[in-house]
């Protein structure tokens, strides 16, 4: 009887091949911690990785004070934060990616450019470390996952993977397929964004995707009509909220993505198309300039305490 028992191998966890056990993710910022919390809060282990022990702990108690937000707000009892917490581990050893079914690339990078060669070493960095089955997906938006996808000796298992911000909030992703996607890659991606309670969005390759590309031009010609001064910035939000039902106006969207990403977005997307409308507004320019980077420095086009929005940085009479 007992051999019988070995040979259907009851005594062991059986793992079906395509499933999702545990992610990784590759560089912890906002995005990626908002991201680990999704991903465990699904039910699902997430392993982070970053650059030092200091930069671990960091992230464990950004991950902990936004888990106590949403205790404060109701939104999460005690024993699910603890639950959520259990599922995440940090570390700076890439060995720790090698049992993931799936390994996201949520890198950011304050040099000039693309970044493009990073993340390329940063894929080469993660194949060496997992299984020849285990997907890589990046969080880009202005960069081709094909273009990424080239140093891999297994290309066929990249896919992009895009969130919007914040991803806690956003209830789509935009999938994308490169150039040698396979089938079995992209339908594992897509079964893991049902998971965490996202709606897919296929995408096929372009730079900027759907998102980025429509987003940056109305945070631009926002702008536009701020120089003009056709109307405040807080003016200009309100109609977009209210008038056309965003969750966010365009300068209040521009400050929660960081306007240092937003001038990235549109280099890179200028660069691409050699389009006016994406060439970035002299306002965006002077903002990252003077490091009025948004929410995250407290001064872009508003004014911030304590997360709360409490005044303008920017007018338009500035430009009269």
């Amino acid at each position: 009887m007992l051999e019988v028992l070995e040979n259907y191998a009851l005594h062991e966890k059986i793992l079906r091949k395509g499933t999702i056990q545990k992610v990784g993710i590759i560089g912890c910022g906002s995005v990626g911690q908002e991201i680990t919390r999704i991903v465990s809060q699904a039910g699902i282990d997430v392993i982070f990785i970053d650059l030092s022990e200091e930069r671990v702990r960091e992230i464990f108690l950004s991950i902990n004070n936004q888990l106590d937000e949403i205790i404060d707000r109701w939104g999460l009892t005690e024993s699910e934060k603890r639950a959520i917490l259990s599922r995440i581990k940090g570390s700076i050893d890439l060995n720790e990616l090698k049992d993931c079914n799936l390994v996201m690339e949520t890198i950011s990078s304050n040099k000039p450019g693309t970044s493009i060669e990073i993340r390329k070493d940063v894929f080469r960095l993660i194949e060496q470390h997992v299984s020849v089955d285990t997907v890589i997906t990046s969080n880009i938006s202005t960069l081709m996952i094909s273009d990424l996808s080239s140093v891999l000796s297994h290309p066929e298992r990249a896919v992009g993977l895009h969130f919007m911000i914040p991803p806690s909030t956003v209830k789509i992703v935009e999938v994308v397929r490169g150039l040698n996607t396979s089938q079995q890659a992209y339908d594992l991606v897509c079964r893991f964004s049902n998971m965490i309670g996202k709606k897919v969005i296929t995408i096929n390759e372009s730079p900027g995707n759907i998102s980025t590309r429509l987003i940056v031009t109305l945070i631009n010609e926002a702008c536009e009509a701020l120089m003009e001064g056709v109307a405040s910035t807080e003016n200009i939000d309100d109609t977009m909220r209210y008038g056309f039902g965003l969750q966010f106006g365009p300068f209040e969207l521009a400050d929660r993505i960081g306007l240092d990403k937003i001038l990235k977005y549109m280099d890179n997307l200028y660069q691409e198309f050699g389009l006016h409308k994406f060439k970035a507004s002299p306002i965006i320019k002077r903002l990252v300039r003077s490091n009025n980077l948004g929410r995250k420095t407290n001064k872009g086009f508003y004014i911030y305490e304590n997360g709360k929005k409490v005044g303008h940085n920017i007018t338009s009479t500035e430009f009269r």
